[in-house]
């Protein structure tokens, strides 16, 4: 928090302060996972330039890079095109929140192997008996509440913040493909296996949680896709 009033824009300082942090809370017994919550809370979203400047910025700079051609079309023999590109890095990491920048350094590997593993490492299940997971209690409540809970969740809250004015609907976007991607929001694979682990542990709990976490997903996201496919083909028609 204290980088953050001081207007720190760099993340090198913020994920330092981020592994101390994890490696505090994991020490004191709560979920480590807590650590990250909160130190995202503590890193700046708000950018030191808006669109507007930005672009008239970036106009200026450009036109002195075009100005400072050599002949040679080399940036390294001008040095007026070398100051014109550093300013525009200056001004490409002022129009970037560091929160926005570290989400986006973070995507590939996130996306390509930290959640991949999680998924093969927390995905599999014991099925002794499979017909017993029909009315677990476990199961069912895991696939009411993604396939209903989210769903209505999600376009309810949208609907209402929308008649409230607190909201309105992107451009292009109508109320049917929102209810088709609300549909999309019951896939809760791995936060929703994640959690499971949390809240049962291991047994028979958790192998419940996780047959109602992948039949949900399935029945959501196909769900999703046939309406979301419904409003493609209107549209195109």
């Amino acid at each position: 928090m204290l980088l953050g009033r001081l207007g720190v824009r760099s993340l090198t300082p913020y994920v330092v302060g981020g592994v101390l942090l994890w490696l505090a809370v994991l020490a004191s017994g709560v979920h480590a996972t807590i650590a990250g919550v909160l130190l995202a809370l503590t890193i700046p979203s708000r950018t030191r330039i808006d669109a507007k400047q930005f672009s008239e910025l970036a106009r200026r700079v450009l036109d002195d890079f075009d100005r400072s051609e050599t002949g040679d079309r080399l940036v390294i023999t001008s040095r007026g095109q070398q100051e014109a590109v550093h300013a525009l890095e200056l001004a490409s990491e002022a129009v970037q929140a560091p929160l926005l920048r570290l989400e986006h350094s973070l995507h590939a590997a996130v996306s390509y192997l930290i959640m991949p593993l999680f998924a093969l490492s927390n995905a599999g299940v014991h099925l002794a008996s499979p017909a017993a997971y029909v009315t677990d209690p476990v199961t069912l409540g895991v696939v009411l509440g993604l396939t209903l809970g989210k769903p209505l969740g999600i376009f309810g809250f949208s609907w209402l913040a929308v008649r409230l004015g607190v909201a309105r609907l992107p451009a292009g976007v109508t109320w049917g493909a929102l209810h088709g991607v609300s549909w999309l929001g019951g896939i809760g694979f791995t936060m929703s296996l994640f959690v499971a682990g949390l809240a049962f542990g291991s047994g028979a709990a958790l192998d419940a949680a996780k047959v109602g976490v992948l039949s949900a997903s399935l029945v959501a996201g196909s769900i999703g896709w046939l309406l979301i496919s419904r409003q493609v083909a209107r549209r195109q028609s």
